[in-house]
């Protein structure tokens, strides 16, 4: 018989996939519990209450998110900031990264609109994906490397909200159109 933390995992990872396949439409505790094939009160007993659901399988996601995102910058590689965003553009404009965005977008228009709990998953995961930029950044030492990275993240968000407005042939191609920022005319 698995253990409380291996059936708590089984759960988390059945939370993250419905989360990528249906977004935040589909989140009362009900409909978490019937994606992660256990019962209201199982749910429960494996997390405290639905703040505590979906921010692990947040978390979750941003893990697998963040496997991805290694694969496109490797461990200990730093770039100049232009070639940074032309990775991260390719990355986030893929196929199979498009739900991750797309969850990522609808998570931030909540926190905008203050519903619990997403201001702080929201919060939590910028800061990751800021640290994680700051990380990869080779750019003068005088220079901000928060704001640098900051611009960054907004940019590679921008191109996750131009793929739901207008389409992923459009993300696609602004995400190539990158590489035209540092070229003289």
């Amino acid at each position: 018989m698995a253990s409380r933390e291996e059936q708590r995992a089984r759960v988390e990872a059945a939370l993250a996939a419905h989360l990528l396949d249906h977004g935040l439409a589909q989140t009362s505790l009900r409909e978490l519990a019937r994606a992660a094939a256990v019962s209201d009160r199982m749910l429960l007993y494996y997390f405290t209450d639905k703040a505590e659901v979906l921010g692990c399988a947040a978390q979750r996601i941003a893990a697998d998110l963040a496997g991805h995102i290694g694969e496109a910058v490797g461990e200990g590689e730093r770039l100049a900031p232009l070639a940074l965003l032309e990775r991260a553009g390719a990355l986030v404009t893929r196929a199979e990264i498009r739900p991750y965005m797309r969850l990522w977008v609808q998570m931030i228009a909540a926190a905008g609109r203050g519903e619990a709990p997403f201001p702080a998953i929201a919060e939590a995961m910028l800061a990751g994906f800021l640290a994680w930029v700051e990380a990869h950044l080779a750019i003068d030492e005088a220079a901000d490397r928060q704001a640098v990275a900051a611009m960054i993240v907004a940019a590679v968000d921008g191109l996750a909200i131009i793929d739901i407005g207008r389409g992923p042939d459009l993300a696609a191609r602004a995400a190539r159109a990158i590489s035209h920022l540092g070229r003289p005319r």
